[in-house]
């Protein structure tokens, strides 16, 4: 079109440049926007705020926010005064790219400049810096922008509120609620929803059903995301009838239920040993429209394993795989732990080696579930070579693995080995924990290695560790018959 005007003797005037530069700057091209710059310059137009302000924008929606502040330097000299809008592009880069502590300088020369801000440029800041979990200082900065004169708005709130919330600080949140709510500001649903979510995950059902209730008597309708907090808080405190009950409510209102939704329900009825529930409402989803995922299928077959229906456990991972529902890390560590608890270990070790063989990422977990399946099942032989290849598979041990394999050769009644490796796994950087000393203690104790139990109780209380419940009965089994001294349980307080 710009062509066209030049064929058809038309001049440029700059608010036609301006409009040609933005278009090269949104579509990324600020190569070809720098260049109708110089066409401005050319026509002896001199580039204006707005000209600058679209340039910076380009030059950051790039991420080259070094050039921007160098473009604004520019503005400066031509005599052309940068606004608020001007920083926003920069702040939200840099912000964005983790560089909060540069934004805020930039914030500091700003004022010295007597530039005019906005609680648009405060809010990108704010939003910065809760993001960071700099949550004091995103505060210091809203007490601040209050003092200069600029009022926070309803964004304000909202990224101050969530940011506290993801960082547990439920009442310095409701805190700002009932400040936003004083000052006029009226709390929308996604207020409401970082407060509900937060208060959920603190356990706090009564302070959740209040501000359900002042989001009706607001008007506010719930959305999809409330319903499901509230959801979640009933089934986590085993109420799974008021649970279905807010789902009942949920569709009466019209807003449909999600894959999250039903997710939540599901879990609960299994974390409740209610499985076979769980698996009737995972039936019925599909007639609301809704498609089990991942997850879902994961805590299904984890709650069939838990409540020992093993054959519908396998049978539900293979309807997955048919269903073309991706198995994921998880789901092979729910399945390789159900059969190994299932003494089917012969089929964990297929699957395992199948997994081995795919491209997929496979962490320590699955590997100490697999050795702790070899030494449960008698193979310790077999769980110390797949332990010391487990380098060359590309996994290293971790505490766990060194406690397992420990374990392992206690129950064998190796324990020179198990001395050895409790010794070998300080040596690599593992400090080990209550679990292996534990371990350890009652096996030298039931092989009459008094010295060395005693030896480790001092070890294990310098660490900062205590006898567990098992270590405790043993030794108390162990005074009643007369096998121990009464020296030796004073040992352990």
């Amino acid at each position: 079109l710009s062509k066209q005007m030049e064929f058809d003797g038309i001049a440029y005037d700059l608010y036609t440049l301006n409009i040609v530069i933005n278009c090269f700057c949104r579509r990324g091209q600020v190569c070809f926007a720098y260049s109708v710059l110089g066409k401005v310059m050319k026509l002896g137009y001199e580039p204006d705020t707005t000209t600058f302000n679209t340039l910076v924008n380009g030059l950051c929606l790039k991420g080259k926010v070094s050039e921007a502040v160098v473009l604004i330097e520019r503005m400066v000299e031509n005599g052309c005064q940068p606004i608020e809008v001007t920083y926003g592009p920069v702040f939200n880069v840099m912000c964005k790219s983790g560089k909060t502590a540069l934004a805020i300088e930039l914030l500091r020369k700003m004022e010295e400049s007597n530039i005019k801000l906005d609680a648009a440029n405060y809010n990108i800041l704010i939003d910065g810096l809760c993001k960071a979990g700099s949550l004091d200082d995103a505060f210091n900065l809203f007490n601040e922008m209050e003092m200069k004169g600029i009022k926070s708005d309803i964004i304000t709130y909202t990224t101050l509120i969530r940011g506290f919330c993801n960082a547990g600080r439920w009442n310095d949140a409701a805190k700002l609620l009932r400040d936003m709510i004083t000052r006029k500001i009226t709390p929308d649903v996604f207020i409401f929803n970082a407060l509900i979510n937060s208060f959920v995950k603190e356990g706090k059902l009564l302070e959740v059903k209040e501000l359900y209730k002042e989001m009706i008597r607001r008007g506010i309708s719930p959305n999809t995301i409330t319903y499901n907090s509230l959801i979640e808080g009933f089934c986590n405190e085993n109420r799974l009838d008021e649970a279905n009950q807010m789902l009942d409510l949920m569709v009466s209102k019209e807003c449909d239920p999600n894959i999250v939704t039903f997710n939540i329900l599901i879990n609960g009825y299994c974390k409740a040993k209610r499985v076979d529930d769980g698996f009737k409402l995972f039936r019925t989803m599909s007639m609301r429209g809704v498609v089990a995922d991942t997850v879902t299928y994961n805590t299904l077959v984890q709650g069939f394993f838990q409540s020992g229906k093993l054959e519908i456990a396998k049978e539900l991972f293979q309807e997955m795989v048919s269903r073309r529902v991706p198995p994921n890390i998880v789901t092979y560590k729910i399945l390789l732990d159900g059969l190994c608890d299932n003494e089917e270990l012969e089929k964990a070790l297929e699957i395992f080696e199948k997994i081995e063989k795919s491209k997929m990422d496979l962490d320590i977990g699955i590997s100490n579930i697999i050795i702790h399946g070899m030494c449960n099942a008698g193979k310790v032989d077999d769980a110390w070579d797949l332990f010391c290849s487990l380098p060359v598979r590309g996994v290293m041990p971790d505490v766990k693995t060194y406690t397992i394999m420990i374990v392992g050769l206690c129950k064998k009644g190796s324990l020179f080995e198990a001395k050895k490796l409790f010794r070998k796994m300080e040596e690599d950087g593992h400090a080990p924990n209550d679990r292996t000393y534990n371990t350890l203690i009652r096996a030298h104790l039931q092989g009459s290695g008094m010295i060395t139990s005693a030896e480790l109780i001092e070890e294990m209380k310098r660490s900062g560790f205590a006898a567990d419940a098992s270590t405790i009965k043993m030794v108390m089994d162990m005074l009643s018959d007369g096998r121990l001294e009464k020296s030796f349980l004073d040992m352990l307080s």
